[in-house]
């Protein structure tokens, strides 16, 4: 996902869901270094950091498929 693509900022423009799940897909990313960065992660820290980047997959996945599918349009 280029972030520098003319139609990834347009959809970050135009696009209030695109829009939210590249905010959410970037909270993920915050939290998930934040977990990282922890020495020793306890099995409940391991656990959310899995779970978040399944979720933070999950919506870059959607925001490709959107991506692709407004390119196709074009």
């Amino acid at each position: 996902m280029d972030k520098n693509d003319e139609v990834f900022a347009k959809l970050l423009r135009e696009d209030a869901e695109f829009k939210k799940s590249y905010k959410d897909h970037r909270d993920y990313e915050d939290k998930i270094a934040k977990l990282e960065k922890k020495k020793h992660l306890s099995p409940e820290d391991e656990v959310q950091r899995n779970k978040l980047k399944k979720l933070k997959l999950a919506l870059k996945d959607g925001m490709e498929k959107k991506l692709a599918t407004y390119r196709a349009k074009r």
